[in-house]
């Protein structure tokens, strides 16, 4: 089966505003991205903020051009084809809803207005063939047809987040990719989105990229889970497995962090500097806070290594142990970081003397 879309060593490089006279620092925001979308399926992304999980997103979608490698679209290349040819096969097949919906739709038009651009845009049947495809988004997401004339301001949190994603879905788009829907909802309304998602993704039979903070929900929404770090994709895994499974330290760490009412744990710390991204640690970009770093972690980026599932991959040089619980990862890294914190403790300023 062909994919939807597809990044091979994708790299995304910004200049920075810091740096030199005469040269700017750079921001490596995406670094060596591998990943496909099939058509279908749900992929979840999770990591910290400023990991690239946007930057990702935005690839996907053709929104920003990666400074080097490749993003293929249905098979053919992206930024090889034409503009008008990119706007027809990326702008009529995938859809976008972005983080905050109060600032995502325009203000100044009225619901039916938002919802009817995209088909205008790409002409998509005759006017009176839009004004009904228009009644059947607001039905598809729960809107009452008597807020078609309303205008965003005038609409709840929830309710525009609807418009979004109604206007996402207008051209019947194979693909969807959600940056952060839910984070400017109050809690309850994020569980009304997140269940309109699945139930959409059921009957549509769309393919969904999910990218959140909310690491627990991810791994409900998803079939696959993808864990970035410092712009790296670190590693890929079936999400029924990511939990209690995973092998990237970071993935394990990241998990744990969550609370779980059933059998609560506490986090697996993580001690040492948050590196940069404009000045990323040689080697594993993790290795300032992982406890299981040591000098061969410094020497190179190690490659992904299929783990014994099929769909499960990692780039570790020390990967967690197949089946080892949390609780033991907490106590194993509780013990590294014990050193450092001592250390630390006996270099602070109050326990040095002034010399007599």
């Amino acid at each position: 089966m062909t994919a939807l879309v597809a990044l091979s060593d994708a790299h995304v490089v910004h200049k920075a505003r810091s740096g030199g006279l005469f040269t700017r620092d750079k921001v490596y925001a995406l670094t060596g991205a591998d990943l496909t979308v099939a058509p279908g399926e749900t992929v979840g992304v999770v990591g910290e903020s400023g990991c690239g999980k946007s930057t990702l997103a935005k690839v996907l979608v053709g929104v920003e051009r990666p400074t080097s490698g490749t993003v293929s679209f249905g098979g053919r290349d992206l930024w090889s084809m034409t503009p008008a040819e990119r706007r027809t096969a990326v702008g009529g097949s995938t859809g976008m809803i972005f983080q905050d919906p109060s600032t995502a739709l325009n203000r100044r038009l009225p619901v039916r207005q938002i919802l009817r651009d995209p088909l205008d845009v790409h002409r998509r049947g005759t006017p009176s063939e839009r004004a009904d495809r228009v009644r059947e988004l607001m039905a598809l997401v729960g809107l009452p047809r008597a807020l078609a004339d309303a205008l965003p301001g005038q609409l709840s949190g929830g309710q525009r987040q609807r418009v979004a994603i109604a206007r996402a879905l207008a051209l019947d788009p194979g693909l969807v990719v959600a940056d952060e829907p839910t984070s400017a909802l109050d809690v309850s309304v994020r569980a009304q989105i997140l269940n309109l998602l699945l139930d959409l993704k059921e009957r549509l039979g769309l393919a969904l990229v999910f990218v959140s903070h909310d690491i627990q929900t991810v791994r409900r929404m998803s079939d696959r889970v993808i864990t970035m770090y410092l712009g790296r994709i670190v590693e890929e895994s079936p999400a029924d497995q990511v939990t209690e499974r995973s092998r990237h330290p970071y993935t394990r760490a990241l998990f744990s962090a969550t609370p779980g009412l059933l059998d609560p744990v506490d986090p697996i710390p993580l001690v040492g500097p948050v590196p940069s991204a404009t000045r990323p640690p040689s080697g594993c970009p993790f290795r300032t806070r992982c406890w299981k770093a040591d000098e061969v972690c410094g020497g190179a980026m190690p490659e992904f290594t299929a783990a014994l599932r099929p769909g499960h991959r990692y780039r570790c040089h020390h990967p967690v142990e197949e089946g080892r619980s949390t609780r033991t990862l907490v106590a194993e890294a509780e013990s590294a970081a014990a050193p450092a914190a001592a250390v630390a403790e006996v270099l602070s300023p109050q326990h040095i003397r002034e010399p007599s």
